[in-house]
Parts: C-alpha cells; sequence; structure tokens
C-alpha cells in the first residue's frame, strides 16, 4: 500500500478530468529557466490553496515579497483540478458531531466560516472578472438511508432548540413534499441550503496568471523532495526540489495530500486519499432534463454521491462509496491518480436514470471518469497556519475533501498571518483548524475508526 511509502504525487500519466480538458498557457509554466537562489516566499502546491494564499499575499501590497510557487507536475492538476467543482458548506451536518467533541462554540465557528466561504468567493470572481462558470445555488442533502434521516433530523432539532448554530438558511424539507422538491427518488427527507459550483481549474489558471504578471515565479514540473529541519545562520529554510534549491525566510505547504512526504511530522495525520468523480452527459439530440440544485445523495454513514449540474447541461458526479470503502486498500494511503479504482469504474453507468425523477428515458451516459488524491486529516479538522516548532513554516492543507467551502478564507487568514504578522487568534481561522503540538502528538486516527463502525455494502445480485 502506498502509505508505507512517503506520499509523492504520482508521476506518470493521470486519469484526465473534465476540468482539465481545457488547458491554460500556464499549465505547465516555469518563469525563469533555472530555480532563483532565494525568495521571501516559496509556496509549495499550485492548486487552490497555494493560489489563493499568493494571491491574498499580494493583493493591494503596497510592498509584496518575493514569492516563487513551486508545483511537482503540471499546475492544478492535483486534487483541485480533480474535484467536483463544488463549493457546498457544512452549516448543519457535523454540528452536533463537533459540538459534543469541541463544545457549541467552536463547532459554530466552523460552520460560519465555512458559509462565510460562498459570498468570499463570489465577490473574488466578480472583482477580477474570473471566468469559470461560477454560480450561486441551493445544496440539497437528500437522505435515502431512515436511520441516518431519523438521527439527522433529531440533531437538527437539538441544534435549533439550543440555539447555538447558525441555521437561519438551513431549510428542512420533509417526507410529505421531498421528491416532488427535490426530484430524487426514494427519498426521505432533505435539507437545502445556499452553495455554489464552479470550473476550479479556470479559477486557479486565473489567479496564476494575475499573480505571474505581478512578479510571482511560478515552477511547474519541479517536485519538492525536501524542506530543511532547520534554518540557517540568516534564518532561512532550504526547499530542495529535484531541479536544485531554493533559500526562503517563509514556506507555506499548500501541498494536502502530500504533505507527510516532505513535513514528516504530518506523517498519519494528512494522509492521502484516493476518490473518484466522473462526468455525466445526454445525447446530443435529447436536452437534459433540468436540474436546478446540487445535491448529495446520502445512503448512510459515510457512503454519499455529491452532484453538480453544469451550465453546458452536463452532470459532474463523484462519490461511488458503496462500491469500494470497504476495502481500503483502494483508497487510503493511495497517491496513485494515473489509474481508476476497479470496483467503481462502472458505478456512475445509468446513475441519474436510477435515482431522479424524469431522467429515465434521458439516454444519459458516462462520459468521463477521473481519480484524484485527497488529503484526509486523522482528526478531519484541517491545519491551517504555522507548523509548530518551525517559525516561518506555515500549513494550509488536510482538508478531507471538502477544501472547496473552506480554503479561500484559511488562505487569506495564512496570507494575514504572513503579511502582517497577526497571532493565529486574530488570523480569522476557526481555533479547531490551528496546527497545535497535541495534534500532531495524537495517535487518534478517526478515518480508520470510523471505517471500523462502516456497515459493508450489501452482497450485489449477479442475475
Amino acid at each position: 500500500m502506498d502509505s508505507l511509502r512517503k506520499p509523492f504525487p504520482h508521476p506518470g500519466a493521470t486519469t484526465l478530468p473534465f476540468w482539465r480538458t481545457e488547458l491554460h498557457e500556464l499549465d505547465s509554466h516555469r518563469s525563469t529557466e533555472e530555480l532563483p537562489q532565494e525568495a521571501d516566499v516559496v509556496i509549495i502546491g499550485a492548486g487552490y490553496a497555494g493560489a489563493t494564499t499568493a494571491y491574498e499575499l499580494l493583493d493591494g501590497n503596497p510592498s509584496p515579497p518575493s514569492v516563487v510557487i513551486l508545483e511537482a507536475r503540471q499546475a492544478c492538476s492535483g486534487a483541485t483540478g480533480r474535484n467536483g467543482g463544488h463549493l457546498k458548506p457544512d452549516t448543519y451536518f457535523n454540528i452536533s458531531k463537533y459540538s459534543s467533541k469541541y463544545g457549541a462554540e467552536a463547532a459554530a465557528e466552523v460552520a460560519r466560516f465555512e458559509a462565510g466561504n460562498i459570498p468570499a468567493v463570489k465577490a473574488l470572481v466578480e472583482k477580477e472578472a474570473i471566468d469559470c462558470d461560477f454560480h450561486l445555488t441551493r445544496a440539497i442533502d437528500v437522505y435515502l438511508d431512515k436511520e441516518q434521516a431519523d438521527e439527522t433530523l433529531a440533531n437538527y432539532k437539538g441544534l435549533v432548540a439550543a440555539g447555538v448554530a447558525p441555521l437561519g438558511d438551513v431549510h428542512y424539507i420533509d417526507g410529505k413534499y421531498v421528491e416532488r422538491a427535490t426530484g430524487a427518488k426514494d427519498a426521505l427527507c432533505g435539507f437545502s441550503f445556499t452553495a455554489g459550483h464552479i470550473w476550479p481549474y479556470k479559477l486557479v489558471m486565473h489567479l496564476l496568471a494575475l499573480l505571474v504578471a505581478k512578479g510571482v515565479n511560478l515552477q511547474t514540473m519541479t517536485p519538492v523532495t525536501s524542506v530543511s529541519e532547520t534554518r540557517d545562520a540568516d534564518g532561512r529554510w532550504t526547499v530542495t526540489t529535484a531541479r536544485g534549491s531554493i533559500k526562503a525566510k517563509k514556506v507555506v505547504f499548500a501541498s494536502n495530500a502530500y504533505t507527510a512526504g516532505i513535513a514528516p511530522q504530518f506523517s498519519e495525520k494528512i494522509v492521502p486519499v484516493r476518490g473518484i468523480c466522473s462526468r455525466i452527459v445526454t445525447p446530443k439530440n435529447k436536452p437534459p432534463p433540468l436540474l436546478l440544485n446540487t445535491y448529495s445523495m446520502r445512503f448512510g454513514h459515510s457512503m454519499y454521491d455529491y452532484l453538480i449540474p453544469r451550465p453546458d447541461g452536463s452532470i459532474v458526479v463523484g462519490g461511488a462509496r458503496q462500491d469500494f470503502w470497504h476495502d481500503n486498500r483502494e483508497w487510503y494511503g493511495v497517491t496513485d491518480d494515473s489509474k481508476l479504482i476497479e470496483p467503481a469504474k462502472h458505478y456512475f453507468d445509468g446513475l441519474m436514470q436510477r435515482h431522479f425523477v424524469g431522467w429515465e428515458d434521458s439516454g444519459a451516459y458516462t462520459d468521463k471518469v477521473w481519480t484524484g488524491i485527497m488529503g484526509y486529516s486523522s482528526d478531519y479538522m484541517p491545519y491551517v497556519g504555522e507548523v509548530p516548532g518551525k517559525p516561518g513554516q506555515m500549513v494550509i492543507a488536510g482538508f478531507t475533501g471538502h477544501g472547496m467551502p473552506l480554503i479561500l478564507l484559511s488562505a487569506r487568514g495564512v496570507a494575514k498571518m504572513l503579511r502582517e504578522g497577526v497571532d493565529f487568534k486574530n488570523s480569522g481561522i476557526p481555533r479547531l483548524f490551528k496546527p497545535t503540538k497535541e495534534r500532531l502528538d495524537s495517535k487518534k486516527n478517526e478515518i480508520l475508526d470510523d471505517l471500523a463502525t462502516s456497515e459493508p455494502p450489501p452482497v450485489k445480485s449477479k442475475l
């Protein structure tokens, strides 16, 4: 299993996500033929986290630092270029769990932060006139498992009664009208709330183009192999790559699933997890049935699909956990996104016909399937802030497949710490995201704990 080795991006040809079918001119860009010998800030990773951190660091800065962005493969070729493009905040689902574990105030803080990322992305897209198919919409969580539906409703009613969570935007859809309201077959209930969706590659590449125009040095196809354990006599960290080294005053690990490969203290704390995603289309002579919302289809504990209807009529669908999650050899610690997840590669065939009213005769079929490597945190909370014991090293990683509604404001907080020298408490980042020695020293792994309590999938009929 890949987890026995240091996690690094897979060097070979990868599966082709829909988002990377229209490549930007900076996709394999190197600003200079040779690496610069030094920089004020080196950012490792040219995905959503790396690009937004650099953007926030330079935006309106009268004294911008010198910045180098290093990317192991092409720009935005990792998780950001392989996800669903879903800006879906968690404004109710996990609050009860987080409240029990961390306290109601800390849990509500995370929910408010997630909700705040949606208007922040909207404002960024409008400010920079980014052509990235941004759409503001409603997400609907559809429940198809009675036990989970009953448990979630009870938790929701408890949150309403307690008055601790920001639930003003959350709407409960009861079973009487849920199929009509959602269009989902066999739905037991639903919850809707504000969300968005986007072409993530186009967002990131637009930001990178702005940054390069401002003098940021972008170096793709330049995998980082290590970062020095200590600073040199001048207080600089040495960032070593396959093409040479750079001395940096500050280092930002925007490397998500691969963070532990270059920052060993995150070993078993940020774990590579492979997921699978698809694009579903209808024949050209058959316009797709109208689908206005984005969805999560919740089939039971840890089992769900997400669906994002795109303006071109296609549907981006990811998940398929029912077909492979029980066998962690397929996903836990796996860094190979050059191959599909074999048990799930046909999962998306006929999915719209199975689950949505009016799609039975649509002719919808699977156009593309790809895999991507997410960075799962062992306690399900991202690591955002200064690396313990490493002054000048920052991390923005471990988003557990949920980075789209978290990263922009996280990057803004990291940039604030780098740019203004504010402490974590005044960065605007939720307290639960702070990298602490206690978190790094913990031996608990909630990913594997949850897997142990998950029920195996039902045996499929061969008839």
